[in-house]
């Protein structure tokens, strides 16, 4: 295996043997033959475009939620992920028809030599190749090992290339992430299926390497396209979020721990538990569905438990009763840990001997029927901490105060807003997010989003004529609140440029969705961003050089300097 997509890459190069995250090599293989898979998916999807056919929008579904699956701590369990393979292999077989049954294209010829040049097949033999007896769309399970060590991350030779192929594909999981969300409440873009289409495509292309960087630019737009579809999606269906005391404790009932990011999964299981007797909790990034006008309806719902996702361990064992994870991030069980035969996955998200809580069908909901059942025979959860956290400024609550905020801007009791939003992680290193808000001048304000916020968020940090000095944003999609309050703000003062607020960004980053994120902001135009605790692997030198040059990005620091050279401007 050679894995190199999160902050946790071993030596800070890649993991070979086994994932720092708990991925085993068999998985990483499979994961990186899915991909393989959704990059054939594109090919033939861009070949029918350019031959005047027609691309269901199935077909992006397929491409936003297969890169999802493979995103940082979300799919553990390869039958599962061997069940993605296969669906994709059929995929690619019923596009494969469509491209055969356009016989007269010009392009027909084009699209398949390329195909073949790239599944390894020779010219002479790509169409019987492609016509099923290939390894491309075959069913035998135990070939894919062997096929996947030949079509991962390092069958791009070249360092640059390849690390501007795995920034675009990374980003890309981190859209998917979002996109998928943002389809499960209605809500889908078909300009983001086709730059997905385009982006995977141009990966088994010969580019420049302007053209490269320009789809990764491309990229971040894209990936502000979709946190804006989300935010609609979020806003449309719950309401605004609204400044919020969010309960710490826990009740005498018997619970479910929510964890992961879907906030329809939540909604359907506090649906089904109501009157069961069962209480329902919030953890690590679901904690902003607290925030919602649309979940405070619900009685059941007694509020967040324990903190961010590498926590989950402890979390989870002293909750007592199970454990639903929607979405990323799981972390592999200990054998001292008792919690696996109350856990439980669903979505895109997958653990080996975890059970599995189906999709919907047509327009029903999940059936969560077994978790209620298993529940009301725990005991309650055991109490970790008490007390409130406050929470919910979005962009729309926040804009609401914006005159208050001015006035504090202008007449100098706000002097900087630190955007410290991102990801937390298990590294020691990570504590400099906890000191740096800790030393911060009482003078400035944090906004943020994503679990990053675990590092401060239960700081007492006061407020500054009433506007708290910690902004909780949401989750790490809601990233974009922070982008609309920054150019909201940015029109307010009348100025030309983002870079001319003081506005500095300190962020953390883990997994992919901050990478579209990230991408989001340098899209943007926003510069100086400093990014910890570490640098990607997968940035190499020369690439790290034009980011750097063009958009002033550098590593984090010492917390004195960092704070100095950011309360500076700089």
């Amino acid at each position: 295996m050679f894995c190199f997509q999160c902050q946790e890459a071993a030596k800070g190069s890649g993991c070979t043997v086994k994932g720092v995250c708990g991925k085993q090599e068999s998985t990483a293989n499979l994961q990186d033959l899915l991909i393989y898979d959704l990059k054939g998916i594109a090919l033939l999807a861009k070949g029918l475009k350019g031959a005047g056919g027609q691309v269901e929008k199935e077909v992006g579904r397929l491409l936003i939620q297969g890169l999802f699956t493979t995103i940082t701590n979300a799919n553990f369990d390869n039958a599962s992920l061997e069940n993605w393979i296969g669906r994709s292999q059929g995929v690619k077989r019923r596009l494969k028809e469509k491209l055969d049954a356009m016989s007269s294209s010009a392009d027909k010829g084009s699209i398949l030599a390329r195909l073949g040049s790239f599944l390894g097949f020779g010219k002479k033999d790509t169409s019987s190749q492609l016509d099923g007896s290939a390894l491309w769309f075959s069913s035998d399970v135990s070939t894919f090992q062997e096929k996947a060590v030949s079509v991962g991350v390092l069958a791009t030779a070249n360092e640059d290339v390849r690390s501007l192929r795995e920034l675009l594909i990374l980003g890309l999981k981190g859209i998917g992430a979002y996109a998928d969300h943002a389809l499960v409440l209605g809500v889908e873009r078909e300009e983001i299926y086709d730059f997905v289409i385009d982006a995977l495509a141009s990966t088994t292309e010969e580019l420049t390497v302007d053209e490269m960087v320009a789809l990764v630019l491309k990229a971040g737009e894209v990936a502000v396209t979709a946190m804006a579809a989300l935010d609609e999606a979020n806003t449309s269906t719950y309401g605004n979020p609204e400044i919020s005391e969010v309960n710490l404790g826990v009740g005498d009932k018997p619970g479910i721990l929510v964890s992961g990011h879907d906030l329809k999964d939540l909604e359907e299981l506090l649906i089904q538990t109501q009157g069961t007797g069962v209480d329902v909790y919030t953890h690590g990034e679901m904690l902003p569905a607290n925030y919602y006008p649309g979940f405070k309806k619900y009685d059941n719902l007694k509020g967040n438990y324990g903190s961010s996702w590498w926590h989950q361990n402890e979390d989870f064992e002293t909750f007592n009763g199970p454990i639903l994870m929607t979405t990323n991030c799981i972390i592999p069980i200990k054998k001292t840990n008792s919690y696996l035969e109350r856990f439980y996955t669903t979505g895109v998200s997958g653990y080996p001997e975890a059970t599995h809580i189906g999709d919907r069908i047509g327009d029903g909901a999940k059936d969560f029927s077994a978790i209620i059942e298993q529940a009301k025979g725990c005991a309650s959860p055991d109490e970790i901490e008490t007390g409130t956290i406050v929470g919910g400024f979005a962009h729309n609550q926040v804009l609401a105060l914006a005159d208050k905020v001015v006035e504090a801007v202008k007449s100098g009791a706000i002097k900087r807003f630190v955007v410290m939003a991102g990801c937390d992680g298990r590294q020691k290193g990570r504590g400099y997010f906890t000191e740096v808000a800790e030393q911060l001048p009482a003078d400035t304000v944090i906004l943020t989003a994503g679990c990053a916020k675990y590092r401060y968020n239960k700081l007492e940090l006061g407020d500054i004529g009433g506007i708290p000095r910690i902004l909780d944003a949401g989750q790490c999609n809601d990233s974009y609140s922070l982008a609309v309050i920054a150019l909201k703000l940015k029109e307010v003062f009348a100025l030309d440029d983002i870079n001319e607020l003081p506005i500095s960004f300190d962020i953390g980053w883990y997994e992919q969705k901050a990478v579209a994120v990230l991408l989001a902001l340098l899209h943007l135009g926003v510069k100086g961003i400093r990014l910890g605790p570490t640098l990607p692997a997968f940035i190499s030198p020369a690439v790290l050089d034009v980011l750097v040059e063009n958009f002033d990005i550098k590593p984090t620091g010492t917390v004195a300097e960092d704070i100095a050279a950011m309360m500076a401007g700089k």
